[in-house]
């Protein structure tokens, strides 16, 4: 897997996962064990044995092999694995931009910029969806006809926090069952893992790019979705939520006319490749 840093150099992931994966989604015997591995149960067991103090022997060996500093984090002792992946990062190690017209990260991870198309279209990879298949709503579906959608996939070694990237009026959740596939590109390119999974979503009202809508995806062994807030008035930078275990995505969606995009990242994803991006720094900018 190849990922571009915001410096232009590309950075490749781990083959081993990759391998696994497309042995997991591109073989039959692999589909049989996807069918049982993405059941919610599944997840849900994942999440006890990961909450249990049982799991603590697993966080050294992941934070050697990808490489994470902890000198990084709030010092807390974590108790078990699911409470060193949902560690806080110290706030002067996530800055967000000053500049409150600048768009900025909601969170780590790698991003992908997609065109929707006037009839609701958007293509992840070699996989067709619709605004309306993602969302289940065929009204709010067509208020982003014609506009972007941001895909921040995060992987296992991210920071699995998120935030508010404008200041404005929040809507409710609304929740979306589902399954829970791995968001890595493989299995993308066998199920349409974004209409699939479990989600949940919210408008927001902002300040400076008109009414958004944010979704936060569930993935492979993710037991929980921890939004902090229903309907309220929230500020940019605040924490909006975040993923206990697994692989996740951060989705935004734009009206058309409300934002541009850096450059670098929008040359990047016409080429197929992510750009690694951190929260809180500046990714684009309000047209008005």
């Amino acid at each position: 897997m190849r990922y571009r840093t915001r410096t232009g150099n590309d950075v490749y992931a781990n083959d081993g996962q990759d391998r696994f994966l497309r042995l997991l989604y591109g073989t039959a015997p692999g589909r049989f064990a996807v069918k049982l591995l993405t059941k919610p149960a599944v997840s849900k067991v994942g999440g006890v044995i990961l909450k249990s103090p049982l799991s603590r022997p697993f966080i050294g060996p992941f934070t050697r092999k990808n490489q994470i500093d902890l000198k990084l984090y709030e010092g807390v002792p974590y108790r078990s694995y699911n409470d060193f992946f949902i560690r806080r990062i110290k706030k002067e190690n996530r800055p967000f931009d000053p500049e409150s017209s600048h768009l900025v990260s909601p969170c780590d991870g790698k991003l992908t910029v997609l065109p929707i198309s006037k009839e609701g279209q958007f293509c992840v990879k070699h996989t067709l969806y619709t605004a309306e298949s993602l969302l289940k709503n065929k009204g709010l579906a067509k208020r982003y006809e014609g506009g972007l959608a941001l895909l921040f996939r995060l992987t296992v070694d991210d920071y699995h926090h998120y935030f508010y990237v404008d200041s404005g009026r929040k809507s409710r959740n609304v929740t979306i069952p589902g399954l829970f596939h791995t968001v890595n590109p493989t299995a993308n390119d066998v199920y349409p893992i974004y209409k699939e999974n479990t989600r949940q979503y919210s408008l927001l009202k902002s300040d400076h790019f008109g009414t958004l809508l944010m979704m936060e995806v569930g993935a492979l062994m993710v037991g929980r979705i921890v939004n902090l807030h229903e309907a309220a008035q929230v500020s940019r930078g605040e924490e909006k939520g975040f993923f206990e275990f697994g692989g996740s995505t951060v989705i935004l969606l734009f009206q058309t006319g409300q934002i541009k995009m850096d450059e670098d990242i929008l040359n990047n994803s016409r080429e197929g490749i992510e750009t690694i991006v951190k929260a809180g720094e500046r990714i684009g900018k309000a047209i008005h």
